[in-house]
């Protein structure tokens, strides 16, 4: 990515579990430290996954972050600590409020690169708020797509599994977990039990 003009701008990365959107976020890190950027990067404290002050990807890779708190007006900390850094990095948006939204569109304005990633859609297939206000105000997003647990095909949606079964409609909109609770499923392989 590089800027038109001189402005900061938004990149969101986007997907179903398992698609490789953390993966894709340390990339671009990896890549804008090699630049000579000075990098920030920011994961909500109620994911504590791959440890707490880590931004971490199923494939293994890591990045030290600082833990902001994910409701209300916590992720304003984000703002607060930044020490001129050029690039901020924000993992697992789904987990924040929407606030995320006024704090990304703040941070671009002053001129930073800030690059966000988070799921798009629930575990019912609904949209996952902020993201998708995330995605309508940036200057690019990349969805990405993983792969059907159950018949290869690209996958777009994030299985909830309890007790071996597609979660029902009614368990909470945000669990914390991975492969023990979720898989990646296209929409004809995407259950959610309402009976």
């Amino acid at each position: 990515m590089h800027a038109i003009t001189n402005s900061g701008w938004v990149e969101v990365i986007t997907g179903s579990m398992f698609s490789g959107k953390t993966e894709e976020l340390l990339r671009r890190l990896r890549r804008a430290e090699i630049a000579g950027q000075s990098v920030a990067a920011f994961t909500p404290a109620i994911d504590d996954r791959f440890g707490q002050e880590t931004l971490g990807s199923h494939a293994g890779s890591s990045w030290q972050a600082t833990v902001v708190d994910n409701d209300g007006a916590g992720v304003w900390d984000v703002v607060d600590v930044l020490d001129g850094e050029e690039v901020v990095a924000i993992d697992e948006a789904n987990f924040f409020d929407p606030p995320l939204v006024d704090v990304a569109q703040e941070l671009a304005s002053a001129g930073r690169r800030v690059i966000v990633s988070g799921l798009d859609q629930t575990y019912r297939g609904d949209p996952y708020e902020p993201v998708p206000q995330l995605i309508a105000t940036a200057e690019y997003v990349d969805k990405l797509q993983a792969i059907c647990t159950i018949c290869g095909e690209p996958a777009t949606r994030t299985q909830r599994i309890v007790d071996g079964q597609p979660a029902h409609v009614d368990e909470p909109t945000t669990i914390v977990g991975a492969d023990e609770s979720y898989e990646a499923r296209c929409r004809n392989c995407h259950v959610v039990r309402t009976e």
